[in-house]
């Protein structure tokens, strides 16, 4: 059975690739720095994942999954995401408090504990915060969303993802009215500022477009 420290690291790995390039390397430094360790520390893990054929590092370049690699770092995504799922769902905790919590738990649960939950909830594409839950035979449900800031004036929006986890910002989001499905209306765009105004709610938001970018909506029409 793969150490927590080994799932941490394909997690991560895996995680930095969907944001990067097709094909890109992750270099050692940005792993370092996605998972707060020194370049020495990450190198000598890449060498282990390396033996293990979970990854391959080359000195320089980076580290890319092998297949295997990539079939470990889902299976770690599914456990986090349907724990996090569970955690909303059935006990009510607020979506900035259950990343942690399913951080300490996706190492323990099993796999037959995890296919009891995704039943238990109805199979769900999402988890909280609108990341996609991989399935069971490894295929993970297509990504929804753009970034808020790419609507138009006037435009009507659902939001479907958050991509920035950090809880200080998702309990901002909660107290903007901006929730996970939560529904709204883009009144002002202004690239050459770059600021934007919604309405959400009640409410009147004027919000950054570095803040807009990691707000994933789907585009409705004018009313939400």
């Amino acid at each position: 059975m793969p150490s927590l420290t080994v799932e941490n690291y394909v997690k991560t790995i895996y995680q930095l690739a969907q944001r990067a390039p097709a094909g890109r390397n992750i270099p050692t430094g940005e792993l370092a720095q996605a998972m707060s360790v020194s370049p020495g520390t990450v190198t000598g893990m890449l060498k282990t994942l390396s033996e293990a054929e979970l990854a391959t590092y080359t000195p320089y370049e980076g580290a890319r999954l092998t297949p295997a690699g990539e079939r470990l770092a889902l299976a770690v995504l599914r456990r986090h995401r349907l724990l996090e799922k569970f955690l909303v769902q059935t006990l009510n905790m607020p979506w900035d408090e259950v990343h942690e919590e399913a951080e300490h738990l996706e190492h323990a649960a099993s796999d037959q504990l995890i296919d009891r939950i995704d039943a238990f909830l109805g199979h769900p594409d999402v988890d909280p915060h609108g990341d996609p839950i991989p399935r069971a035979d490894g295929s993970v449900p297509e990504p929804v969303g753009i970034p808020l800031s790419q609507l138009s004036r006037g435009q009507g929006f659902r939001l479907v993802r958050v991509v920035d986890q950090d809880p200080a910002f998702l309990r901002y989001l909660s107290e903007c009215g901006l929730d996970l499905g939560s529904t709204g209306r883009l009144v002002e765009n202004r690239p050459e500022a770059s600021a934007l105004v919604v309405e959400a709610g009640c409410q009147s938001l004027a919000l950054g477009h570095e803040v807009a970018e990691k707000i994933l909506v789907e585009a409705t029409d004018a009313d939400g």
